[in-house]
């Protein structure tokens, strides 16, 4: 029996639309729309694609926003002081980087230098620790996304052992905060774990984060298993695959995520949330 599909793409666009809808109670309070800021250096065709998708979803939500393009040969001091200026603006509640940066410029350094308030990404150290002492603010968008899709299968999370594949800090390292602060009982794994298939055959949750395509095998996953593909990757005949390779997996798996339309759109819904949410605490510090 094949596993049931988390429709990402139809979850999300609910997400969107609560969204709206509150947007709009906030304005006919005569409240502002929340305000996001995109930046975008240099011209990575990836990037300007998931900036497009991001602004478009924006819009639609009633929105105010921004897209700021800078050369890629723009310095880590000019971009530096940029932010500076968006985080002193009062119409900006969140504040997006786009990555990668081009080479020379410091990732950490332009993270740590938004307002923890403003940090719609959720990658601020400050975010990060909230997270771990189970004290959130703004979470990092994918793993909250990943929680949502979770949460829509209505089974309970308390006690489920799970692996997560990948130790970044985008995905990885706070998935793994979240699935903790859910009550499961989850393990990193990476580059060096041994016995992987082992590992993850044990896992009542699998979510994959590791860019490279079809890693996951139908023979690693235990059978009724929740499998989330984080990864996003092309192939060399230009179709998109993710880390799990789909079509096996669903027949063993429980539950699973296509890609695209799985975790995807769940990351730009939870960007819109996570900017309705500094909106609401900028008001609430009126």
């Amino acid at each position: 029996m094949s596993a049931q599909i988390l429709d990402g793409k139809s979850i999300a666009a609910d997400i969107r639309e609560q969204v709206r809808m509150q947007v709009e109670q906030r304005t006919a309070a005569g409240q502002r729309p929340p305000g996001l800021v995109v930046v975008l250096v240099g011209d990575n065709p990836a990037s300007q694609v998931y900036v497009r998708n991001k602004q478009l979803a924006c819009e639609k939500a009633g929105f105010h926003s921004e897209l700021i393009e800078l050369p890629a040969d723009t310095s880590e001091t000019a971009l530096l002081d940029l932010i500076d200026d968006l985080n002193g603006r009062e119409d900006v509640d969140g504040i997006l980087v786009q990555l990668p940066l081009p080479p020379g410029i410091d990732e950490h350094a332009v993270t740590e230098r938004i307002l923890p308030s403003k940090d719609v990404d959720g990658f601020h150290p400050y975010n990060i620790g909230r997270l771990a002492l189970r004290m959130p603010l703004l979470r990092p968008c994918t793993p909250k996304g990943v929680m949502t899709l979770l949460g829509r299968t209505g089974i309970s999370l308390e006690g489920q052992d799970a692996i997560v594949l990948g130790q970044s800090n985008i995905v990885g390292r706070p998935m793994f905060l979240e699935l903790l602060a859910a009550r499961c009982t989850p393990t990193v794994c990476h580059s060096r774990t041994r016995d992987l298939p082992e590992k993850v055959k044990r896992a009542d949750i699998v979510v994959a984060a590791v860019g490279v395509p079809n890693f996951v095998q139908g023979d690693w996953v235990k059978p009724g298993a929740i499998v989330i593909d984080v990864g996003i990757n092309r192939l060399e005949d230009g179709s998109l695959c993710g880390d799990v390779a789909f079509e096996a997996v669903k027949e063993v798996a429980g539950w699973i995520t296509p890609v695209p339309g799985g975790v995807g759109p769940m990351t730009v819904a939870t960007l819109l949330q996570n900017t309705l949410q500094a909106a609401e605490l900028h008001a609430g510090r009126g």
